[in-house]
């Protein structure tokens, strides 16, 4: 039996009627898609929340690794320190700690670097983390100028011949300018840097992502200084030889 053209349009009359004046037209794949195929259609793109390399294990990895290089830091400066007093007997030692220094201090501007790029282009992770307060966030870009002129004015006089130069007054000058900048530094972050700066090397320590990586990024930086101070030995010796005969230690 066939059926008049009107019984045939009846249907479609009634659908239209149950979804209002939009035409059947309108309601096309897209419309009609599941929510998966229309999701997996769109580009992917990577959450800025999630680990991609060691220092992007999260605001609390990158902590642990800035602290716990604080730690090894503020342990070989207060020896560093103390060769001052005896600098006559102790300036082989202290040039190769100043060597030692030069890799740690690298990796530690580079982490608390990584944390203050992350905040300004807006990784979710370190935006909820927060910035530092005002007094270090102002305080920080002047220790790390203030360091980076000490370790390179003394890397410097390790390569010139032993002996009194303008050289050695500018590194005496910024030490005393350093001083001034890590005394402070180091008294606001002094009460919360042993949780963060021991969380990665005590026993039975918490496991986070990078753990290793961070352990190993440590490591490495200290083997690669004592390298460093290994090979400038030779004038280290000099320096020593020069001071032994009377030379200026003021």
């Amino acid at each position: 039996m066939r059926l008049a053209p009107a019984q045939l349009e009846a249907p479609s009359l009634m659908v239209r009627g149950c979804l209002g004046r939009r035409s059947l037209d309108s309601y096309g794949p897209s419309h009609l898609a599941p929510p998966l195929t229309r999701t997996l259609s769109r580009p992917y793109r990577v959450s800025s929340s999630l680990p991609t390399t060691l220092l992007d294990e999260g605001p609390r990895g990158n902590e642990r690794l800035t602290a716990g290089l604080a730690v090894v830091l503020l342990v070989a400066l207060a020896i560093e320190g103390a060769t001052l007093l005896v600098i006559r007997q102790s300036i082989v030692l202290h040039i190769f700690l100043g060597l030692v220094l030069v890799p740690l201090t690298a990796l530690k501007l580079a982490s608390t670097g990584y944390r203050i790029a992350r905040y300004y282009m807006g990784s979710q992770p370190y935006v909820r983390r927060g910035p530092p307060a005002v007094i270090p966030r102002l305080l920080g870009p002047v220790v790390a100028v203030l360091t980076v002129g000490l370790l390179a004015t003394g890397v410097a006089l390790v390569l010139i011949p032993a002996g009194p130069s303008s050289l050695l007054t500018l590194h005496k000058v910024v030490f005393v300018l350093w001083f001034g900048a890590m005394t402070i530094h180091v008294l606001i972050h002094l009460v919360d840097l042993p949780g963060p700066g021991m969380a990665d090397w005590r026993p039975g320590a918490s496991w986070l992502p990078g753990l290793r990586g961070r352990r190993a990024a440590v490591a490495a930086c200290l083997a690669l200084g004592v390298v460093l101070g290994l090979v400038f030995l030779p004038a280290s010796s000099a320096w020593a030889h020069y001071l032994a005969g009377g030379g200026f230690t003021g």
